[in-house]
C-alpha cells in the first residue's frame, strides 16, 4: 500500500479525536504506533521514562498536526501511572485506547539470573501492564467502550533461552490480556495481544550490520524478511479502532510466518541436510 492510499483509508478507522495512550512510546515500536495513531486522527499521549525522547516524539506528532503530549511515567509505580492518567484526562480527555508497549530485557540464564533483574523485568513487562490498564479503565468503563492492546512477543509463545524473565513475562502478558477480555468485555472493553517476531529497531539495528546476519534471520520467516516497527503499528492501530469491535481476547502473531517454517528447520536427508542432499 502506498503512503497515499494508506492516508486515504484512515477515516475508515474511526479514531478521529479519540484519546490513545502508548506506553513506551518514546522509541521503536511504541513510537511507530504513536505516529500510526496520529495519522488516523487520534489524540496521542506518550508515556515513557525517557524524558528527552518522549518530548521529542510528542513534538514530532504535534508538527504533523496531532494533539499530543508526553507524560513522564514509571510503569512500575502505581502512583506514577495514576498521576499520568489524571494529567492525560485533564489535558486531552478520557482515554479510548491504551497500547501497553513498555518493556525491558535483562539477559541471564535461569540458573543464575539475579533476582533483582528477574523482578525488574516482571515489574515492567507484566505488572506495569496491569497498572496502566487499571489506571485508564475508569473512563472506558464510563463510556462502555474502549480498547486495550497489549504488546507481547513470540517469546511468550516459545522460550527464548538466556533472556531471564523475558519469556515468562510475555507469556504472562498473553494470559493477562485474555483475562482482561473476559472480565471487562461485559463492560464494553476489549483486550487483545500482539506477538511481534523479529523487528528491526534502533536497539537491534547494529546487529543487522554484520554480514549475513539479516539473511540468516530472514530465512526462518515465511515472508523472508525482517519486520519493521510499522508492521506492528499497523496491527495495533487496527486493534485500537472501532473497526476491530468484535475482536476480543485475541493473540495476533506478527512474525512473518516463523512458526510455519518449523519443519524446514528440521534436518531432512535429501532436502535440507547438505551431507545427503
Amino acid at each position: 500500500m502506498t503512503p497515499q492510499n494508506r492516508a486515504s483509508t484512515q477515516p475508515w478507522l474511526g479514531l478521529e479525536g479519540r484519546v490513545c495512550v502508548v506506553s513506551g512510546g518514546a522509541s521503536g515500536i511504541g513510537e511507530a504506533i504513536a505516529h500510526g495513531l496520529a495519522q488516523a486522527g487520534a489524540r496521542i499521549a506518550v508515556l515513557d521514562l525517557d524524558g528527552d525522547r518522549g518530548d521529542a516524539v510528542a513534538r514530532d506528532l504535534r508538527a504533523v498536526g496531532a494533539a499530543a503530549l508526553f507524560a513522564h511515567c514509571d510503569m512500575t509505580s502505581e502512583a506514577s501511572v495514576r498521576a499520568a492518567a489524571a494529567r492525560i484526562q485533564a489535558e486531552l480527555g478520557p482515554c479510548h485506547a491504551l497500547i501497553n508497549n513498555a518493556g525491558v530485557l535483562r539477559p541471564g540464564n535461569l540458573a543464575d539470573v539475579s533476582l533483582a533483574d528477574w523482578n525488574q523485568v516482571l515489574s515492567v513487562n507484566l505488572t506495569g501492564y496491569l497498572l496502566c490498564a487499571r489506571a485508564f479503565l475508569p473512563p472506558m468503563r464510563e463510556a462502555a467502550c474502549g480498547s486495550i492492546v497489549n504488546v507481547a512477543s513470540i517469546s511468550g509463545l516459545f522460550p527464548q533461552t538466556g533472556s531471564g524473565a523475558y519469556s515468562a513475562s510475555k507469556a504472562g502478558v498473553l494470559l493477562l490480556s485474555r483475562q482482561m477480555a473476559a472480565e471487562w468485555g461485559p463492560c464494553g472493553i476489549r483486550s487483545n495481544a500482539i506477538c511481534p517476531g523479529m523487528i528491526r529497531t534502533a536497539l537491534s539495528a547494529r546487529f543487522y550490520e554484520s554480514p549475513g546476519f539479516e539473511a540468516s534471520r530472514a530465512a526462518v520467516t515465511a515472508s523472508r524478511r525482517i519486520g519493521e516497527p510499522q508492521d506492528i503499528a499497523d496491527v495495533a492501530v487496527f486493534l485500537a479502532s472501532p473497526r476491530s469491535a468484535y475482536v476480543n481476547g485475541a493473540e495476533l502473531s506478527v512474525d512473518g510466518g516463523m512458526p510455519s517454517m518449523l519443519m524446514d528447520m528440521v534436518p531432512r536427508p535429501g532436502f535440507n541436510w547438505p551431507a545427503l542432499a
